[in-house]
Formats: structure tokens, sequence, C-alpha cells
């Protein structure tokens, strides 16, 4: 059985890994440790928190609790990444779960890799859309061919994040919340892609401006063929994550629970004639993923996650639309051609 350690105890650690853990724990007994979850915060005093036992530093963590059968819930700030990896190598851990995304640049994502290889450290990114129900289905559509050929994706992502954005700037930019979820679908939906053009927006509330914190836009081609438009506005005065595959004989519109007090999805399949079939589901993606991750942890062998790649796509690709945002300054999506810049 294994044990569990959560590194960051703000809205993620706290409001998001912690519930899910307790429904893992639920769902599938005998595979986490019947101990408390230990947790470390180091950007404030450990949290008393019913059923989690606080400790004031990850080498007191280490000695509460055996590294080698422990799994990390790593959830701080993404510009913190490597520095905390770096640590808890160092301590012995190894089986380690990341809250996307894995980096916020291309140096970044070098720093986190070079202490993965040096370290043999087996990270997960938790950009747990990919083991929603509702992604299975989008997947199996794509592979199964009965609508034809996907020609296109567009993914809206709005939420209001006024209050968030302004007490805690752990995101340097919109691309770096909601979307990495996203793009990591798409990607497993469509392959690889490379940049058709990127914009952002401030985020405005009365005189005060957030910078890059509004509005995030991105365009792809994929090599493939298929195009694919994502839009997060975290200025939007309604939530709603909506994502659109449009084939050959059918439009899939789905929607993604918008939040942790409700896990239900939807999915609606129009066809040629205007024939419409609708679909409501449970759809407890973060609860799904962290089991997965905990049965592969516990398993004989210690292996690469079957989507680190996608997320280390992800994050190039991030990169490279907030250098062309940054070129381009605020405003309308503009195409520009990247050639070979990821690859």
């Amino acid at each position: 059985m294994l044990h569990t350690l959560i590194v960051g105890m703000g809205r993620s650690g706290q409001e998001l890994h912690l519930p899910a853990l307790a429904r893992v724990r639920a769902a599938a007994p005998g595979l986490l440790a019947r101990t408390p979850v230990v947790a470390v915060d180091p950007f404030r005093a450990p949290a008393q928190v019913p059923g989690v036992v606080g400790a004031g530093s990850l080498e007191e963590a280490a000695r509460l609790r055996p590294p080698a059968r422990t799994v990390v819930h790593v959830c701080t700030p993404p510009g913190a990444r490597a520095s905390v990896l770096a640590r808890l190598a160092g301590l012995g851990y190894r089986k380690i779960i990341v809250e996307k995304p894995l980096a916020v640049d291309l140096a970044g994502l070098m720093d986190v890799a070079r202490i993965r290889r040096r370290w043999d450290l087996d990270v997960t990114v938790a950009t747990h859309w990919l083991d929603s129900g509702l992604t299975r289905r989008l997947r199996a559509a794509v592979r199964g061919g009965l609508h034809g050929e996907l020609r296109r994706i567009d993914v809206l992502q709005n939420k209001p994040r006024f209050t968030r954005s302004t007490a805690v700037r752990d995101h340097p930019t919109a691309f770096d919340v909601e979307l990495p979820h996203a793009l990591a679908v798409v990607l497993s939906l469509a392959g690889g892609a490379r940049i058709a053009g990127a914009s952002w927006d401030d985020m405005v509330i009365g005189r005060l401006r957030v910078p890059r914190l509004g509005r995030a836009r991105l365009r792809l081609d994929h090599f493939a063929g298929v195009v694919t438009e994502i839009d997060s506005d975290l200025t939007s005065p309604v939530r709603e994550r909506r994502i659109t595959l449009e084939f050959d004989r059918a439009v899939l519109v789905g929607h993604y629970p918008c939040s942790e007090a409700d896990h239900t999805a939807q999915l609606r399949v129009v066809r040629p004639g205007g024939e419409v079939s609708l679909s409501v589901f449970t759809d407890d993606a973060f609860t799904a993923f962290l089991r997965g991750a905990y049965a592969r942890y516990a398993g004989p062998a210690s292996r690469v996650h079957r989507t680190l790649p996608v997320q280390v796509d992800t994050v190039r690709l991030l990169t490279e639309a907030k250098r062309l945002c940054a070129h381009q300054g605020p405003g309308a999506l503009q195409r520009e051609e990247v050639q070979g810049a990821l690859r």
C-alpha cells in the first residue's frame, strides 16, 4: 500500500487532491495506506486539516513516511517546479504527481527533464481530462471512423477567475491555467501540431490591470490535417468547458464538468438531417486519474507514464504561443508559420 505526501496546500492540494484521494480510498481499498496524508506547504504554516498530518519541512515528512512507498503530489506554483523536484529526489522520493503545467517555459522544462533523468523519477502530470469518460468517448469516435474523418476541433474554456488571479499570482499567463488541459486532449485526439496563431489579453477590474491573465486563444494546424482552436476566457461571467469535434458526417459537442460540485458530463451527437442523440453520464475524471496513477505506482516496475510525451509537447507549444504573443502584443489572433521550432 502507498502513502501520500502533498506538497502545497493551496486550492489545488486542499480542495482538489485531498477530496479525490478520499474517493479513491473508498473505491479501491488496499491501494492507499490507512495512515493519514502528510502535507508540507513551503509558503504557509502547516495546514490544520482533519485526516492530515502537517510537517514543517520535506525532511520531516521523509521521516514520517518511507519515501520509497510514498506518492508525492506537487501542488506548488509551476515556476518553482524544478527546485521542489530536486529536493524530493534527494530525499528518496521517486513516485511524483505534478500539477499542470509541467513547466511554464522551455528552460523550466529542461530543468525538470534533467532532474527526472538524473534521479530516475516517475513523473505523472495531472492533466486529468485525458482520463475523463468524455475524452474516452471522443477518442473512440475518432479511432472508430463511424462519422468519417475528423476535420476540426474547437474548445471553449470559460470561467471567472478574478479573485484568485488578483490575490495569488501563481500562474504567469492565461495560457498556464486552463489551456494545458485542453491542449493535452486535442493532441491526444488529433496528434502533433504546430502553432498557427495565438493571442492573449489582460484582465481588467476597474482601474486594476493584471497582465496576460484575462484571455488566451490558440490555433493549431495538426500534421494529420485537423485544425484546432482553443479559447480560454478567465474574465467570463459564466463557467463552461465545451469541446466540439467536426467530422465528415457528424458534429460531436461535449461538456466537461465545470467544478468539483458536480461530476457530470454530457455528449451530444448531431448527424445530417438534424438527428440528435444526447448522453449524460458521471465523469469524475480526477478521481479516475489518481486511481490509475496509484495503481501504476503500486505495480512491480516503474515506467514512463504514457501521457508524458503529450505533456512535454504541451509545454513546448504553449511556450511558443507565449513567445508569439510577446512578439506581436495583444490583439487579434494572427497567423504565423513556425517552421521546425518545436520538433
